[in-house]
C-alpha cells in the first residue's frame, strides 16, 4: 500500500501498449490491460464487470494453494496440544530454552509435514496481482476513466461503500475462519478485528476499481472458507466429541464408583 500510494501519478497516467519496454510492463501491466478490456467485450463493454470477473478467476487460479493452506493450518491446529506442552517443558526465556523450543517445534512441524510459512503464500502471491492491476487502470485510458455503477474507476468511491464492504468481508471471513480454529493466539484474534481497519482506511482513497477487486476477494474468501473448512460442521463435530468425552468419564466415575461400594 504503501508503494502503490507513494507512486507518481504522471508514471501511472503513461499509456500502456504493445511497445513499453521492461518487463513487468510489456509482459504483466499490459497483459493484464488487454485481458481486462477482453473480459469488458464480453459483458457489454462493462470495466467494472470486467474487473468483478478478472478478480473471480484470479481467486479461481490461487484455490489449490488455499486449499494448501487450509490443510497446512487445520493441521497446525491439531499440534496445539503438543506445542503447550512445548511451552511447559521450555518455560525459560533464555536464548538456550528458546533455542530448544524451536528446534523441537520445527520437528513437529516436519514430522507432520507443515510448512508454517504456507498461510502466506496467497497473500504473497496476490500482492503483484493488485499492484499490476493498480497499474493497468491508471495506464489504460478505457479503466481510468471507465464507470460501474455510481463510481468511476480510477477514483475513490464517493459514498465509501466499496471501502465499507471490503472491511465487512474482511472482518466475516476471519471471523468465519476462526470458527474452525478455536486454539487461537491472541495475535490471531487481534489480526481479526484490525485487518478490516488496514483495508478500510486505504479503500477511502484507492481506486474504486481496487476497492471492487478487495470486496470481490473477501467475498470470495467467505464462500470458499464455508465451503473448505465448513467451520459449522467444525463446531458440530466439535460439541459431539465434548459430549461423547463427557459420558465416557461420567461412565468411567459410576464404575469406579460400583467397584468401591463392592468392596
Amino acid at each position: 500500500m504503501v508503494v502503490l500510494t507513494g507512486c507518481s501519478q504522471n508514471y501511472y497516467n503513461e499509456p500502456i501498449t504493445s511497445s513499453t519496454p521492461g518487463f513487468w510492463s510489456h509482459y504483466v501491466v499490459y497483459s493484464f490491460s488487454r485481458f481486462i478490456l477482453w473480459l469488458a467485450s464480453l459483458v457489454g463493454n462493462s470495466y467494472g464487470w470486467a474487473i468483478v470477473l478478472f478478480t473471480i478467476i484470479i481467486r479461481i487460479v490461487l484455490l489449490p494453494l488455499n486449499y494448501y493452506q487450509i490443510k497446512s493450518m487445520n493441521k497446525q491446529q491439531a499440534l496445539q496440544p503438543q506445542i503447550k506442552e512445548l511451552q511447559k517443558k521450555y518455560p525459560g526465556k533464555d536464548m538456550e530454552s528458546r533455542q530448544k523450543m524451536s528446534e523441537e517445534q520445527q520437528k513437529l512441524y516436519s514430522d507432520a509435514g507443515i510448512n508454517p510459512f504456507a498461510s502466506l503464500l496467497p497473500m504473497l502471491i496476490q500482492l503483484p496481482v493488485m499492484f499490476a492491476l493498480y497499474q493497468a487502470i491508471f495506464k489504460t485510458q478505457e479503466l481510468r476513466t471507465g464507470s460501474f455503477l455510481w463510481m468511476q474507476l480510477g477514483k475513490p468511491d464517493p459514498y465509501y461503500i466499496m471501502a465499507i464492504l471490503a472491511a465487512l468481508f474482511t472482518l466475516l471471513s476471519t471471523y468465519i475462519s476462526s470458527i474452525s480454529q478455536p486454539n487461537q493466539t491472541g495475535i490471531t484474534k487481534i489480526m481479526m478485528f484490525t485487518m478490516p481497519l488496514i483495508i478500510f482506511f486505504p479503500a477511502l482513497t484507492f481506486a474504486s476499481a481496487i476497492t471492487i477487486y478487495w470486496v470481490v476477494t473477501n467475498a470470495f474468501q467467505v464462500l470458499q472458507t464455508l465451503i473448505l473448512q465448513n467451520p459449522f460442521k467444525f463446531r458440530r463435530e466439535q460439541r459431539e466429541k465434548e459430549e461423547a468425552e463427557k459420558e465416557k468419564q461420567k461412565a468411567i466415575r459410576k464404575a469406579k464408583k460400583k467397584a468401591f461400594k463392592k468392596k
